[in-house]
């Protein structure tokens, strides 16, 4: 009969994991599935995801562990706001222990929204490395309630290991692309960025936040809208009216 494998035998197991992969070039998804595991297990939360975060707030969810986890990385995408992007842009974690209590005035938009899902706390740690910021670690519990002293110390914990795995994603310097694939709705977000650029002659940034109104506007996902604009059901001039 095995022994189950304590809280430290997972951490060393999964950071050891992580630490090979960028070791031999193998790093993937699967690594940071890895990581989103562990989260669950060894903490009180239900779902966890993990994300890219950069400039003019944008975002690339590179792993959600369940339907609710994509279900606040996607509101937070369509949306540019929510609990990833205060920990990104403070660089420090923002917890919330209680959604339905918690004023929302940080991200009043988003709070209403995922108030239809069951999601009772929520807890979105910076995903850095000295003083570069590169993602976020989102965790979330259908039931309100804190972490205690020493599980925030095990996210922390964790969120280093999550660091290390998104560094083993970290963009290939002589094609500037990502060494795994984006999802297809992540892709296409990009690309549909790309022809409202095109067909409106406007900044990158205002061509997402154009493509974020219009999502909320028709209430939708932003991903919704980018694939009517790449298969052409919707043109750039839809978008500007």
């Amino acid at each position: 009969m095995s022994v189950p494998e304590s809280p430290e035998q997972s951490l060393q197991r999964v950071w050891a994991a992580v630490a090979a992969s960028i070791g031999d070039g193998s790093g993937g998804t699967e690594v940071l599935a890895l990581v989103g595991r562990v989260c669950t297990r060894l903490l009180p939360v239900d779902g966890a995801s993990i994300s890219l975060v950069g400039g003019v707030r944008t975002r690339e969810t590179l792993y959600t562990g369940d339907e609710v986890s994509d279900r606040i990385q996607r509101l937070q995408e369509s949306l540019g706001e929510g609990p990833s992007y205060e920990a990104y842009e403070r660089r420090r974690p923002t917890l919330v222990p209680d959604l339905a209590a918690d004023p929302g005035t940080r991200w009043p938009v988003f709070a209403t929204e995922i108030g239809a899902y069951p999601v009772g706390a929520i807890f979105a740690f910076p995903l850095q490395r000295g003083a570069i910021t590169i993602g976020a670690l989102d965790l979330y519990r259908r039931e309100p309630g804190w972490l205690s002293a020493e599980e925030v110390t095990t996210a922390l914990r964790i969120v280093d290991i999550a660091t290390l795995a998104l560094l083993a994603l970290r963009v290939d310097s002589l094609h500037g692309e990502w060494v795994v694939a984006l999802p297809l709705e992540r892709a296409q977000v990009h690309q549909a960025t790309g022809i409202l650029i095109s067909g409106l002659g406007v900044p990158a940034e205002q061509a997402l936040a154009k493509l974020r109104a219009h999502a909320f506007s028709v209430g939708r996902m932003v991903d919704e809208i980018a694939d009517d604009l790449v298969s052409g059901r919707l043109a750039p001039v839809d978008i500007e009216l």
